[in-house]
């Protein structure tokens, strides 16, 4: 017997388009965030564009520590977006049935990275720092110990398949029977570290990216918290959004560029279609990883349009930035809202509209373009370092 679908109750989210799902959605199709603005706080002496999450943050002061962090701030401010949705379910399910997985890249490194700078002036760290705060599963155990969940809780950072890997996690500890209720998501704030490491392989682009564009020439980092509850499905559940399938593969291609013919993302995707039994036919919309950089858009266009020549598809890393660990879950999210909208809008490609000749073209959203028949079936790509690649296919019940 097959287990029940997964439901994808509606995500908390934070990011350059706002913060919360009503507000995300209108910015999203309408193709304006306001958090995608030039800076220098992480680059000095170079100005670049970054997708700047604008939440208030809450204080910290009452927690650990360790637990001290822009990361967790930012973390703990979406989750408040489902916390009444959140207590409602947890009311009838006990504190070790609920898991927390979250992915991340950056969790503390900006508290450390400052400490380090105070160190370098003074030659002593500042008070109020520990370097535990740059501890990967922070998030998750602050999140964790914050609920009193004593499930399931840990961190997964596989670069920019991070959370998408998380809500696969969240999916399989439910159709394992292992857990009844799970927080799934992930956290990336801005650091001068991500943005020096990805600068030193020329692939950061100081203007707004372009992504499939024979112009393009690197991405734009960004910041956010998403955060999805998930659930099995029951008979009570109508109309809602299934994680019906996924898929996961690692090539170990290149530590950084991805296999150019794309066999692992391939296997992915097509391992994410047969776990939902969906044929790639039904597929209506896929959010792209679309990152803007020359080997990692060859790789995906080479890939979608051999597998989905006519489907519609947009990156939307134009409207959030790269928000690194937080990618999978943050494009999730807006697939989420993709299939939920009721006027049937697409999110846009934003780009300069030069078709780069040397790759497949692919039916990239138009402005303010809708589809014609509402889209059921909807697909997620991610591909990181390493060549891990994770496909996320979401449905409608």
């Amino acid at each position: 017997m097959r287990p029940s679908p997964v439901i994808l109750q509606p995500p908390a989210i934070s990011c350059a388009l706002g913060d919360g799902p009503a507000n995300v959605r209108e910015a999203l199709f309408s193709g304006h965030s306001p958090g995608m603005r030039p800076s220098d706080a992480y680059s000095p002496g170079r100005v670049l564009t970054l997708g700047h999450a604008d939440t208030p943050l809450p204080s910290l002061a009452a927690f650990p520590v360790s637990q001290q962090s822009r990361s967790n701030a930012l973390l703990l401010a979406t989750f408040a977006q489902i916390e009444p949705a959140f207590r409602d379910l947890a009311r009838n399910t006990p504190a070790h049935r609920i898991a927390v997985i979250l992915g991340t890249c950056t969790s503390g490194i900006a508290e450390s990275e400052a400490a380090v700078r105070h160190h370098h002036r003074t030659g002593h760290f500042p008070e109020g720092f520990h370097y535990s705060q740059q501890e990967l599963g922070s998030p998750s155990r602050t999140l964790a110990e914050y609920l009193g969940c004593t499930g399931p809780a840990y961190s997964i950072s596989t670069a920019c398949t991070s959370s998408a890997k998380a809500l696969i996690s969240g999916a399989r500890l439910l159709t394992a029977g292992l857990a009844d209720l799970v927080i799934a998501g992930g956290v990336d704030t801005l650091t001068r570290f991500t943005i020096a490491g990805f600068s030193s392989l020329e692939a950061v682009s100081e203007a707004l990216c372009l992504p499939f564009s024979a112009n393009r020439c690197g991405i734009n980092i960004g910041e956010a918290a998403v955060l999805f509850l998930m659930r099995r499905q029951t008979s009570d559940d109508r109309h809602a959004v299934t994680l019906a399938g996924w898929g996961e593969t690692s090539d170990g291609h290149h530590i950084s560029a991805p296999d150019p013919d794309g066999v692992g993302a391939v296997s992915a995707i097509v391992e994410a279609l047969a776990r939902a039994d969906c044929p790639a036919t039904d597929i209506g919309y896929i959010n792209l990883h679309g990152t803007a950089t020359q080997h990692n858009d060859a790789m995906e266009s080479r890939v979608v349009s051999r597998l989905f020549p006519h489907c519609p598809t947009s990156s939307t890393k134009p409207l959030t930035g790269h928000t690194l660990g937080a990618a999978g879950a943050m494009e999730a999210a807006l697939t989420w809202l993709t299939l939920t909208d009721s006027a049937h809008r697409l999110p846009p490609h934003l780009w300069d509209g030069i078709q780069d000749p040397l790759d497949p073209p692919l039916s990239l959203v138009a402005p303010h373009a809708r589809a014609a028949t509402p889209v059921r079936a909807a697909l997620s790509t991610s591909f990181a370092f390493g060549g891990s690649n994770a496909a996320l296919l979401l449905k409608t019940t």
